[in-house]
């Protein structure tokens, strides 16, 4: 499906990287196996572009998976971090950047009353399980089928993201130990989580979940789902972690919690809290987090946690964020998932869009979409037709079908507009 596109140098490059990393690629999305042939290989990026080795140039909505919420090399984030550079890289000891960012987060998400800066949202998720079981002194943890919380050996049950992609349910070189002490349930279903606690809750440290799904494509938790997850780890004495690595300044400029109005016991952090460099954090409840040494004996250490260069990235960023910023990108998202879904219409695809703040996604499936199940439906086939054909005409979604797009302060209506005749030119195609 490459010949769309002149992609000969980006083959070229995926030929030399696969003789020197697995799959040619440093994380296995990338390798574009769920819609086939080779993977771009990007030479630069500015605002909401990003330009490919052979010259092309794309309207970018992966923007790094997330993180690059104001578009590629942003002027002052880029100016910020070259004088940070200038200065040193990484000390090993403390800076006054992290203080600042830690209470920027803390006034942004009340919840997380302290925090731990981690390199990232793998370390993060690993960080707070580790935490909830500490604290609870139990072992069992609940995630959710189709949600993604990194690679750690814990978490890679039924998971989303890259693990979907493949069909993978779990991985070798994960005990069966660990599988054993995670739990898993249908994303949104609201029964298997009460039954669940009536059997076990007094055994359940900690709830991990993604307020809204992003690593199946963006789903959002229901009110009644993340309330009842409130409301049972209450009850049980667990904790209850927000996944908000993607969510965190994505799904609304105070984290998907405050669209639902629940306070978590931990919350993780990541990708826009760096600004587009290699971090993560979590944190919570300062009873909670006071366990962590040095404080507590519960263990985390990094070495370049909280580096200055990471942290320089999340404050100039975050510092850059107004609710006029909000108002504008989910004005453009709803313009662009209206505009996608009346094409659809248009052409006969059936189809599903979702929106959460400055996420979205197309779902090949006329849905409803709930939970894993429901996008393991869609059609895969019609998706990469699709995709091939958005390359050609010039945009740039996620590669897969269980992968979320985004939105940058860079985009513009002409963009949209853009994008919308796109998927226009890429279903009339698809139906031909």
């Amino acid at each position: 499906m490459s010949k769309l596109v002149n992609t000969e140098k980006s083959n070229q490059a995926f030929a030399e990287a696969k003789k020197f990393m697995p799959g040619g690629v440093n994380s296995p999305v990338r390798a574009f196996k769920n819609v086939g042939g080779s993977p771009l290989f990007i030479d630069h990026g500015k605002n909401e572009m990003i330009t490919d080795v052979d010259g092309n140039s794309y309207i970018d909505y992966v923007l790094s998976w997330g993180p690059l919420i104001l578009g590629h090399a942003d002027d002052r984030v880029v100016a910020a971090l070259k004088q940070a550079t200038e200065k040193g890289t990484s000390y090993g000891a403390p800076t006054v950047l992290e203080t600042k960012l830690a209470k920027m987060v803390h006034e942004i998400m009340p919840s997380i009353e302290m925090l731990r800066m981690v390199s990232s949202g793998t370390e993060a998720t690993m960080s707070a399980i580790r935490l909830a079981r500490g604290y609870t002194q139990r072992d069992k943890i609940v995630k959710f089928i189709g949600n993604y919380h990194g690679h750690s050996d814990s978490l890679l049950v039924d998971a989303g993201s890259g693990m979907a992609t493949f069909g993978i349910t779990t991985s070798p070189g994960v005990p069966d130990d660990f599988a054993y002490d995670t739990l898993t349930v249908p994303y949104n279903d609201v029964d298997a989580v009460k039954q669940l606690f009536d059997a076990q809750g007094d055994e359940i440290a900690g709830v991990i979940v993604e307020p809204v799904a992003g690593n199946m494509g963006v789903i959002p938790g229901t009110q009644e789902f993340l309330q009842t997850l409130r409301d049972e780890t209450t009850k049980h004495g667990s904790l209850l972690i927000f996944d908000e690595v993607m969510t965190g300044f994505r799904a609304a400029f105070h984290g998907a919690q405050s669209l639902r109005h629940i306070h978590p016991d931990i919350t993780t952090l990541g990708k826009v809290i760096g600004g587009g460099l290699p971090v993560g954090a979590f944190g919570g409840k300062r009873e909670i987090m006071e366990n962590i040494t040095p404080d507590g004996k519960i263990y985390h250490a990094g070495t370049l946690s909280g580096n200055p260069l990471a942290v320089t990235g999340g404050i100039s960023t975050l510092e850059q964020l107004s609710e006029a910023d909000y108002v504008a990108m989910k004005k453009r998202v709803v313009a662009l998932t209206d505009g996608i879904a009346n094409q659809a219409k248009k052409y006969g695809i059936p189809m599903t869009v979702h929106h959460v703040g400055t996420m979205w996604s197309a779902f090949y499936s006329a849905g409803p979409i709930n939970n894993f199940e429901d996008v393991k439906a869609c059609d895969q086939d019609l998706f990469e037709k699709c995709f091939w054909q958005l390359l050609a005409h010039g945009v740039y979604v996620a590669p897969s079908q269980f992968e979320t797009c985004f939105i940058s302060t860079k985009h513009t209506d002409e963009d949209i507009e853009k994008t919308i005749d796109a998927y226009g030119a890429a279903f009339a195609a698809a139906t031909r």
